[in-house]
Formats: structure tokens, C-alpha cells, sequence
């Protein structure tokens, strides 16, 4: 097979949640080699064709052993979702240490980690994607979730660096704000909460898991996006 028809590779973090095995599936689907990386796995069956890691993406020497292992075994990869992230909401003046450095560990930390992993393999063959799975929050912020919302605003100056960074080597990095999905990690809200953020929507709804994947499939495939953020539902936030 020649160097241009090579079978796309992609490695997911935070895989076993909702999001994660949605992208799992959609790049399968998509006929990529899908490396799924998660800190725990439960019991749901692996999917055929998808090789599943276990990898804590706030361990330095964890994530560079095992992303340099997957580049050794695969050859090359082509693109990283840095999907890996955490909640702990609280007010700011009951927030702990331990609950604002878990989640920036996590969701920031975990994702530059995993980017710097792939960057000098993907600088070197001219050619990669790292997209980052920001949120909404990182753009207006969220009553109890000051540790949340300042790393995924984080995710999105990480990825404009990085994007200017290694631009000059074909390398594209972007960010995605999915919106409100049914998952894990929304399991805890009220039907009223869930309404409250469908009327935020013009559409009155929220986005499915599905689309949001189809979507990162499509922007993972693209050549000539980077440095962008995009926002995958109908809540309008102001320009400034």
C-alpha cells in the first residue's frame, strides 16, 4: 500500500465515556485504525477492530510510553482527541485544592501531555490533527464550575498555540465545544436543568452524540483547518 493510501490512525482519550465510545464507533465507521485510551475501562464489550489502551493522562511518564508504544506499533498517527475530562463543581469558596487540580490535571494538563506526545512524530512525517473537546463553558463560564470552565478555556489557547506553533509542519490543531450531551458526565442534571439548557438553544434543543461525532470525523479529515474553534449547537454566545 502506498504512503498516501495508509490507513488513517487515530487515538481517542477518555474513551469509555459516552462521548468516547461515540467517536470510537463513528471513526470505525469511518474506516480509521482507532487506538481508545481510558484510565478505567467497565464492563462494556471493546468494539471489533479497536485496540483499547489503559493510560492516565495526568501520569507524564505514562502518557509518553504509552503514546510512543502506539506510534511504534501503528506507525504513525494522524490524530489525537484530546476527549479526557472531569467535573467537580463547587462555589468558588468551597472549592478544594484537591477538586481545582483534579479537573485542571485532567482536562488541561492531561490534554498538552498527550499533545506533546504526538507532536515531534507528527512534525516529523509533515502531517496531523489534534483536536481538543473544549466546552460552551470556556466561552461564558458556569456558576460552580470555575475549575472546569478555566481549563477548557485553557484547551482553547493550548490549541491556537499549538496551531501556530507547528503549523509551518502540516500539523492542524482545533477545538471543538460540543454542547450539552446525554452522558455520564450530565447524568446528575434535573429534567428542569436539561430543559433549561434546551431553551438556551434557538433550536430548542441539545446536540445528539452522533452528530457530534460524525462532525469531528469530518474536521479530523480536513487539510487545510487549524487554529479554529468550533461550536456544535445553537447557543449564541456575544463576539466579544
Amino acid at each position: 500500500m502506498a504512503d498516501n493510501e495508509r490507513q488513517r490512525v487515530v487515538l481517542i482519550t477518555g474513551a469509555a465515556g459516552g462521548l468516547g465510545r461515540a467517536l470510537t464507533e463513528a471513526f470505525a465507521d469511518a474506516a480509521w485504525c482507532v487506538v481508545a485510551a481510558a484510565r478505567e475501562w467497565g464492563e462494556e464489550p471493546a468494539l471489533d477492530h479497536v485496540t483499547q489502551i489503559t493510560l492516565d493522562v495526568t501520569n507524564a511518564e505514562a502518557v509518553q510510553r504509552e503514546i510512543s508504544g502506539v506510534i511504534a506499533a501503528q506507525g504513525h498517527v494522524d490524530c489525537l482527541i484530546n476527549n479526557a475530562g472531569v467535573i467537580a463543581d463547587d462555589a468558588c469558596w468551597q472549592m478544594s485544592d484537591d477538586d481545582w487540580d483534579h479537573v485542571m490535571n485532567v482536562n488541561l494538563r492531561g490534554s498538552f501531555l498527550c499533545a506533546r506526545a504526538v507532536s515531534r512524530a507528527m512534525a516529523k512525517q509533515r502531517d496531523g490533527h489534534i483536536i481538543n473537546i473544549s466546552s460552551f463553558s470556556a466561552r461564558s463560564g458556569g456558576r460552580g464550575q470555575a475549575n472546569y470552565a478555566a481549563s477548557k478555556a485553557g484547551l482553547i489557547g493550548l490549541a491556537q498555540s499549538l496551531a501556530k506553533e507547528l503549523g509551518s509542519r502540516n500539523v492542524r490543531v482545533n477545538t471543538v465545544l460540543p454542547g450539552v450531551l446525554p452522558t455520564k458526565m450530565t447524568s446528575h442534571l434535573t429534567p428542569e436543568q436539561r430543559e433549561e439548557f434546551a431553551r438556551a438553544n434557538t433550536l430548542g434543543r441539545i446536540n445528539s452524540l452522533d452528530e457530534v461525532a460524525r462532525f469531528i470525523v469530518f474536521l479530523a479529515g480536513t487539510q487545510n483547518i487549524s487554529g479554529q474553534v468550533f461550536q456544535l449547537d445553537s447557543r449564541i454566545a456575544p463576539w466579544t
